[in-house]
């Protein structure tokens, strides 16, 4: 199976299923010298873990982290970094009745069809689970860009179902359980999510990712431009289904008097672009917007078709988050800092520039 690795110098590769005794990844052109151990990465695998909160899904896993190589006395080695991390909170019976029917929403049809087997397991390959190996890389690929450059990436929630979050206290995010940067709208997510999830339903999510100091040059034309990358990354993200830079879809409604950024000999006088230019940064901050669907697996019953082709009808048990959109900000972080490493690292290489 193609399609396990991101990056062409700082490459990520993923490796196991949901369902599977461990997950696990492998890092190739991390540089030497940078400070890593296992108690920094963990901090923000905890940011992503399940059964935090009773907003998501009950799994309780520890997702504790295992470097297997390429970090020595807590020194990066400039060799490839192995990591493993062990699943011990799954129940692969709850599965068992629903292996021969394709759950709607989900990769099940499509997995089937193409590779003829599947693994039922919790979605197997298909699962959000593989993201916590992303979060990890993210985390090294962090540490790196802010002792070097500064680079502070902030991702947050600002949309749950009609619900708006305003962007008015960014130290605010990591003191809920929604990742909202909003203290007045806590009460009602809370209230929308509890309704939720009595209805046996599901929601959809906004989320908004900042990058801060950014060099100017990033991004390689014409195939490997900066948002585009950034678009291939995130749209990898389970149950991401649009990703916005800049003003994004709200350009349909704009003149190109209001749409573009002038400029002044202090800089740019406005962000519209998302500080992207021609695929390369412009040294503004690189705003983007995701929308992740609303999670596939709910208590509703609902129509579909089994491997036979037979028409069944289908109810869902399990454990499943009311809300993807909630833990997806820390791997949406992620996703944006391994990108961003990527394209640190090839324009050193290219232009000879740190």
């Amino acid at each position: 199976m193609a399609g396990n690795t991101i990056g062409k110098i700082f490459r990520v590769t993923t490796f196991g299923e949901s369902h599977g005794s461990f997950i696990g990844g492998i890092i190739d052109g991390m540089p030497p010298g940078i400070n890593i151990n296992e108690e920094y990465i963990q901090k923000d695998l905890d940011r992503r873990k399940p059964g935090q909160s009773i907003y998501t899904s009950p799994r309780r896993e520890s997702d504790k982290i295992e470097i297997l190589s390429g970090i020595f006395n807590g020194i990066t080695t400039g060799t490839s970094i192995g990591l493993l991390i062990k699943n011990n909170d799954f129940r692969s019976s709850d599965y068992e009745s629903i292996k021969d029917i394709f759950r709607p929403g989900h990769a099940d049809f499509t997995y089937e069809k193409k590779y003829g087997i599947r693994d039922y397991r919790g979605g197997g390959r298909s699962s959000a689970r593989e993201t916590a190996i992303r979060v990890a890389a993210g985390s090294i690929a962090k540490k790196f860009l802010k002792e070097k450059f500064n680079i502070n990436i902030k991702g947050y929630l600002s949309k749950i179902g009609n619900i708006s979050c305003e962007l008015k206290d960014y130290n605010f995010i990591n003191k809920n359980s929604f990742f909202c940067p909003d203290p007045n709208k806590i009460n009602d997510i809370d209230l929308l999510i509890r309704n939720i999830k009595k209805n046996g339903d599901s929601i959809g999510a906004k989320i908004t990712i900042i990058s801060e100091n950014i060099p100017i040059g990033l991004g390689e034309p014409v195939f490997d431009k900066l948002d585009a990358d950034l678009a291939h990354s995130l749209m990898s993200i389970n149950a991401v289904k649009g990703v916005e830079i800049g003003d994004g879809f709200d350009v349909v409604e704009k003149l190109g008097s209001e749409n573009r950024d002038e400029m002044s000999k202090n800089g740019f006088l406005s962000n519209h672009c998302g500080g992207i230019l021609g695929g390369i940064s412009t040294g503004q901050d690189i705003i983007i917007n995701i929308a992740l669907k609303p999670t596939s697996s709910i208590l509703l019953k609902c129509n579909t078709i089994n491997k036979l082709g037979e028409e069944v009808k289908l109810e869902i048990k399990g454990r499943h988050d009311p809300c993807v959109g909630i833990r997806a900000v820390p791997i949406a972080e992620s996703m944006v800092l391994i990108t961003l490493m990527d394209h640190i690292l090839r324009n050193k290489a290219q232009c000879g520039k740190f």
